[in-house]
């Protein structure tokens, strides 16, 4: 085996939060951040890991990864998909797995799914698989093995991404549609340099208000199964029945089911004002229904909203810190870029990373001179 690189983006959601694991829709573009998974021979017998974001380094034996137990570090997204493959069928074997990436960790912008995606081909090593399939493998490495309930958005969107345009995800069917994204608007990420764990109770505790909220819903509507078959007639015959918690909780995910629609639609008729209105209806349905914004994303959008050429601005990803992704006219970027590092700056003492979110396309093989 030569030495071979693959690479796997991070994405930025557009909107659709916290949809997926509901089984409901999500509006997902793939970044031109990316993380690359550079595999080389070993002559050992051992799998090795380095990478190069935290500056350390780790061994295996490959016999051996089935009995590895979570050491709640960077190593899990690696070790958790090499286990999935093992159980796939796919062998695992010496090898070293260099990984470098541009996706900045803890933004809320896929860092893990990007290295789950990227290590999976790499330790691959060109052999086929299925591309829903690498998703799904994916996903189970985050959920049974690094301990996140999370939906299959991040893995998603990392391999089927589509350079030019976002993809509404059906989570459910597992099915997507590629959505043209008007040209006159820039999308950018700023990120407030505050840091979420998604393994931390807060996640895990939407996942079961969620599951909750649902089973008080089925003793009025039997046949629903997750908050995606709940739409807003039927919400409003239960709403009233509900705990305040998890009737809170269903009010985000049945609006933000019905906001991704209406953003698509909007998109595909170039109103970009409408966007920019999704945009911020979604962050306050996030931020009072969902609980899960923070102090520095809802001053971001805020501030956002007081830029002249900002259509709309709302966070994104799983929330607690991270990213607000921003909808600006072309013109008026750089005078975007400089007011809201200045007003965050002023405020929080911090300076905000800002990125331009190009959609690009999804994972994929570094080819030699490419």
């Amino acid at each position: 085996m030569t030495q071979r690189a693959f690479r796997a983006p991070g994405r930025v959601n557009l909107i659709g939060e916290h949809t997926d694991y509901n089984l409901g829709f999500v509006l997902p573009i793939a970044l031109d951040l990316e993380c690359v998974v550079t595999t080389s021979p070993a002559a050992d017998g051992r799998l090795h890991a380095y990478t190069e974001t935290f500056q350390k380094s780790a061994n295996w034996d490959p016999a051996g990864i089935t009995d590895l137990s979570p050491a709640d570090d960077w190593t899990d997204y690696v070790i958790g998909v090499a286990r999935e493959l093992i159980a796939a069928g796919y062998s695992v074997g010496p090898q070293n797995l260099r990984i470098r990436s541009t996706v900045p960790e803890g933004a809320g912008l896929s860092s893990s799914a990007s290295l789950e995606v990227a290590s999976a081909l790499a330790m691959l090593g060109g052999r086929p698989i299925d591309k829903l399939e690498l998703a799904k493998l994916c996903q189970r490495a985050e959920r049974g093995f690094v301990g996140v309930p999370s939906g299959i958005m991040d893995q998603y969107i990392a391999v089927f991404g589509e350079k030019g345009a976002a993809i509404e995800v059906d989570c459910r069917s597992l099915t997507h549609k590629v959505v043209k994204l008007p040209a006159n608007v820039e999308i950018l990420a700023v990120n407030t340099m505050v840091k979420h764990a998604l393994g931390q109770s807060a996640y895990k505790d939407r996942v079961r208000e969620c599951a909750a909220a649902v089973e008080a819903i089925r003793t009025r509507f039997p046949q629903v199964e997750r908050l995606r078959d709940v739409d807003r007639k039927m919400f409003a015959e239960v709403e009233s029945s509900l705990p305040e918690v998890v009737r809170k909780r269903a009010r985000h995910v049945v609006s933000e089911d019905e906001r991704v629609e209406a953003f698509v639609a909007a998109s595909s008729t170039g109103d970009l004002r409408r966007m920019g209105e999704l945009f911020v209806a979604s962050h306050r349905s996030l931020q009072f229904d969902y609980e899960v914004s923070c102090e520095e994303l809802d001053f971001l959008v805020d501030i956002a909203a007081g830029i002249e050429g900002v259509y709309g601005a709302r966070m994104t990803g799983g929330g607690f810190g991270g990213c607000t992704v921003n909808l600006v006219e072309p013109p008026a970027v750089a005078r975007f870029e400089t007011e809201i590092a200045k007003s965050y700056k002023e405020r929080f003492a911090v300076e905000p990373r800002i990125y331009p979110c190009k959609p690009s396309a999804g994972a994929s093989e570094i080819l030699p001179g490419a």
